[in-house]
């Protein structure tokens, strides 16, 4: 069984789009999508500097846009077969066009409108994330909360990202919890999927409210407890929801293996996602999709797992 994943923000690195925009008609179908939403996604995926495309406000549309493309590469959905989808914070949009629920312009229509929203959010107060490498799950939780901090992302494979004030992450690097080797800052903007992001919520529930979501064509996997969601009413509730609450990583892989899922590709820019399954899901072949030259290796994954 295959499962398709989708990355979420901080996964961007400058020019990961260059090679993918070479691949017959991807240059157009980006030109659409810049037009719909009013940004030139092909600058920012070749063009631009590591600063530009940490802005929350380009980096969560180029991140959708570069997972459709890169699926779309390796053939329809319906083709692929997958035994279900899912992405990580902004990558359940990226998922949802997978899965139908999303046409491709709506999809980039909506993340436009959360990126600008959450980055307005964000500008309210200094936030950010980082990521706690080594330690006791359950321990480093309680440590952040006595912090102040939220524990925004449970990844599984033993990594939590924390999230809250600059001050209260500077506390946090002084005053690790206990067995953590680390503490890295992430590549984004703003305390994301905390109480910092309320602002957000409202308006994408307001932007959600003018879509007709349709109903998953593939089991769809919510990051928000791991469940298989059925109605495309309710995914769209979900990813309004999603903005201002903690991403369950952890629980999506445990329902990975409960499906029995035997083999994971992500898509571009692939590579956080299948580096937390290595870990976690130990026996299922992973492979990240980077650029067009893992297109061939990723088309045989599907032909052995695929539905």
């Amino acid at each position: 069984m295959l499962v398709l994943v989708a990355p979420g923000q901080g996964a961007q690195t400058p020019g990961f789009l260059t090679d993918w925009l070479q691949l017959p008609g991807a240059a157009d179908r980006v030109a659409a999508w810049s037009d719909a939403i009013g940004l030139d996604l092909a600058h920012y995926g070749t063009e631009a500097d590591a600063d530009a495309i940490r802005d929350t406000a380009v980096a969560q549309p180029l991140l959708v846009a570069a997972g459709i493309l890169s699926a779309s590469a390796l053939g329809a959905v319906s083709d692929l077969a997958p035994g279900a989808v899912a992405g990580h914070s902004v990558g359940e949009i990226t998922a949802a066009a997978f899965a139908g629920v999303l046409d491709d312009t709506a999809a980039l229509t909506l993340v436009r409108k959360r990126g600008l929203a959450m980055a307005e959010a964000a500008a309210v107060t200094e936030t950010g994330m980082s990521a706690l490498l080594g330690g006791d799950p359950e321990l480093s939780v309680k440590h952040l909360e006595k912090l102040g901090l939220t524990p925004a992302n449970v990844n599984g494979a033993g990594q939590i990202v924390a999230a809250g004030t600059l001050e209260q992450l500077a506390a946090l690097n002084e005053d690790k919890p206990e067995g953590v080797r680390k503490v890295v800052p992430l590549k984004v903007a703003g305390a994301f999927h905390t109480h910092h992001m309320a602002p957000a919520v409202e308006t994408l529930a307001e932007a959600a409210r003018g879509l007709s979501p349709a109903d998953p064509a593939v089991p769809y996997v919510s990051n928000k407890d791991g469940r298989t969601v059925a109605g495309g009413a309710e995914v769209l509730d979900r990813l309004v929801g999603q903005v201002a609450n903690p991403v369950r990583w952890d629980l999506c892989m445990e329902t990975f293996k409960e499906l029995g899922v035997t083999a994971l590709i992500e898509v571009c820019p692939g590579g956080t996602l299948t580096g937390l399954a290595k870990r976690a899901l130990p026996g299922v072949k992973t492979l990240a999709l980077k650029s067009p030259a893992d297109l061939d290796a990723a088309r045989e994954l599907i032909a052995e797992h695929g539905a």
